[in-house]
């Protein structure tokens, strides 16, 4: 058969095809992995675990949900890979798998900002309250770290600082920080923190450190987000 005949024309139309199913099937496997998150529960437990390791008990406890439908949507996220688990004698420890899941999770965050608007609220709060919500880089936090001179202030629960923190934080829960303002220096400077870049314990914080004479801004990432940049942490 001569070359550009009806032969080559089936050679190519069965490459495409053979290209185009695997396409199909790429996205058909990125679809299972996208219904393992479409469930506002399963985003929270993840949530949770970007945390720390947690038992399914304590899981159930902080996400409000039975020990049952909690241990339901862990093993969904198990067989989608979001998550791993192993037993410690009668306990089942869940923590998240390897790989980019907080990316992921992040992405859908930066996502559902953009649709609800609210990287203009912030930048609009900003405006009208510099001291309460001004925000520190990554790199510029490194940077006072490596000189001293400041305070790092992980405004969590005390279990949660316990499973993992930044490097030379101070844990004061936010909830315990107005009664335990004297533990702090005045004449240092105070970045907060708390569970990335959409927890308000961070920008309470802000707000009542600075109503007390503090020079103190926001950090907006977490622990999970600091672990995703290849960043150590203490436990």
């Amino acid at each position: 058969m001569f070359p550009g005949g009806t032969g080559d024309q089936d050679i190519e139309r069965t490459a495409a095809e053979q290209m185009s199913d695997f396409n199909l099937k790429f996205y058909q496997d990125l679809s299972e992995h996208a219904k393992a998150l479409a469930n506002a529960h399963r985003l929270l437990l993840l949530d949770h675990l970007g945390q720390g390791e947690r038992a399914v008990e304590r899981l159930a406890e902080i996400s409000g949900l039975s020990v049952a439908n909690t241990s339901q949507h862990l093993q969904q996220l198990r067989r989608s890979g979001f998550v791993q688990s192993r037993r410690d004698g009668k306990n089942v420890l869940y923590r998240l798998a390897e790989g980019p899941v907080m990316d992921v999770i992040q992405a859908l965050r930066h996502y559902a900002a953009f649709q609800r608007g609210l990287q203009d609220d912030l930048r609009q709060d900003s405006i009208a309250s510099p001291d309460t919500l001004e925000a520190i880089s990554r790199d510029a936090l490194l940077e006072l770290l490596s000189t001293g001179g400041v305070t790092l202030l992980d405004v969590r629960p005390e279990e949660e600082f316990r499973l993992g923190h930044l490097p030379g934080a101070t844990n004061i829960p936010v909830r315990d920080l107005a009664h335990r303002i004297a533990e702090l220096d005045t004449g240092r400077q105070v970045i907060a923190y708390c569970r990335g870049p959409y927890c308000v314990l961070s920008s309470q914080a802000a707000m009542l450190l600075a109503r007390q004479g503090f020079h103190v801004r926001r950090f907006p990432d977490g622990v999970a987000e600091w672990q995703a940049a290849g960043l150590p942490t203490e436990e």
